[in-house]
């Protein structure tokens, strides 16, 4: 295997704690999403065949969470949650958006459904302090020029909006998806080309985060990388062909790994270290009916689709030198929809008074200076709950990818019965303790939990956002 390990300087091992008075000027924020990423795929978190020698430095000198969460398993409604810090159902998003597709002989056009922009994003609530802003990678909320990102607080905007398997690619089957327009690459509002070569979107992301990062190095500022990879179908540049011995998802994830090596020299050689928050997650678990292009979440119970942990559950690292604590494990639950709350308490920014807000600022925690989370219950839907180390799957159907059920409709698994996971015990989720009688009142309890989320929605609920199609 040849390895890729990007040297960087030496930095400062002291913490010193946050203080916006002792700072002059608010904190950078550099929010990475992977997308289709499993738990068990950064060498931290016990990859194997495949060495992420950045990512797991940037859990050395910084943070590692094992259990971060995602609000949905799907594309569309985990970025929604991500940037309005609210639960999916609250603003309407709960799958996954796509472009509209052609009837009869009409060429295909953008969707008409996307996040409101009525919604406040993290992106508008940084505006407010006069960040820069700017938005690179797959943005799949909506492709529908009413909610690109530069209508959703973003200054400038680069990338595909919405997956890369929604539309002609390079190489695709004649067969394959007509009904879908060709792939565009956006510059803010504009199509600038069509059907980029997939192989180096990786590497022209990070070029121009790294030109962001420059222009603005004495700005504050707010990146959102989302990256396109590894998300099916998987492509990867001629340097990283063949570098991974698990084969191409590894030689994907070594590419996503030297880019963020190049973020953090960028990071340095600006002199921004310590006044630089840099995170990275992924947007939901792994595909894993891909088989070897789909990752894995090991010990974790299935992936993407799902509501079980390996759905929910993705690997995070953070880092701050200098705020957040080297070598650091946090092991309470965090989440995505915590993200806005905390950036906006460290910039200085107010949260929006007119609507609900799911997340919590999580900051003492992730700086070290608590010992627990203020986050002790998490939904998966409105259906599905964690509270503490346990979780609460209500009688339903629900999806199930891997291994393939027996028995099931579709792949959907239909419970009589409520499942409860001791997730401390059984990360797993290999067996449910609803048969014992002794978790009678905690089910009792935990599902209360569900049926006032359920209830608070039907008044809290926001509506998704809708443009007119074009007519006839």
């Amino acid at each position: 295997m040849r390895r890729r390990l990007i040297i960087l300087p030496c930095l400062l091992a002291g913490l010193t704690l946050f203080s916006q008075a002792e700072e002059t000027r608010p904190p950078n924020f550099i929010l990475i999403f992977a997308d289709d990423l499993g738990y068990a795929d950064l060498g931290c978190f016990g990859a194997k065949d495949f060495e992420t020698p950045n990512l797991d430095r940037m859990a050395k000198e910084g943070a590692k969470l094992t259990n971060f969460y995602v609000p949905a398993s799907v594309c569309s409604a985990s970025r929604a949650a991500l940037l309005t810090g609210c639960y999916p159902d609250r603003v309407g998003i709960t799958g996954v958006l796509f472009p509209t597709r052609a009837k009869d002989d009409q060429p295909a056009g953008p969707g008409t459904t996307g996040l409101n922009p009525d919604e406040i994003t993290i992106a508008e609530t940084l505006k407010t302090k006069d960040y820069a802003t700017a938005c690179i990678g797959k943005w799949h909320l909506g492709d529908d020029t009413a909610f690109l990102p530069t209508k959703q607080g973003f200054d400038e905007y680069f990338g595909i909006p919405y997956s890369n398997d929604m539309g002609w690619w390079r190489g695709k089957p004649k067969d394959f998806k007509k009904d879908f327009p060709p792939i565009p690459l956006l510059e803010d509002e504009s199509i600038i080309e069509t059907n980029p070569d997939q192989r180096y979107l990786t590497r022209r992301y990070t070029e121009r985060a790294v030109q962001f990062i420059r222009q603005h190095r004495e700005d504050p500022f707010f990146l959102y990388l989302p990256h396109t990879m590894p998300h099916v179908p998987l492509f990867v540049s001629e340097p990283f062909s063949g570098s991974a011995d698990y084969g191409l998802y590894g030689d994907v994830i070594e590419e996503l790994d030297w880019s963020m090596g190049v973020i953090l020299n960028a990071i340095a050689e600006a002199g921004l270290d310590e006044n630089t928050w840099v995170i990275f997650t992924s947007d939901n678990g792994p595909w894993l009916s891909m088989g070897a292009h789909g990752g894995h979440a090991d010990p974790l119970r299935d992936g993407k689709f799902t509501r079980f942990e390996g759905g929910h559950r993705v690997p995070c690292v953070m880092r701050w030198p200098g705020h957040i604590p080297p070598g650091l494990v946090l092991d309470d639950i965090v989440s995505t929809i915590d993200f806005l709350p905390t950036f906006a308490g460290l910039a200085g920014a107010s949260l929006p008074e007119d609507r609900k807000i799911d997340g919590m600022d999580v900051w003492p925690y992730l700086s070290g200076r608590v010992a627990s989370s203020p986050r002790d219950t998490f939904f998966y839907s409105p259906w599905v709950v964690r509270s503490s180390k346990w979780k609460l799957m209500m009688p339903g159907k629900y999806k199930e990818i891997y291994p393939a059920p027996e028995k099931s409709t579709n792949g959907m698994v239909d419970y009589s019965h409520p499942q409860l996971y001791n997730l401390a015990s059984d990360p797993g989720e290999t067996t449910s303790l609803h048969q014992e009688s002794k978790y009678a009142e905690l089910i009792k309890t935990m599902s209360k939990l569900c049926t006032d989320y359920q209830e608070a929605l039907k008044t809290e609920a926001r509506p998704v956002g809708h443009v007119m199609p074009p007519a006839d």
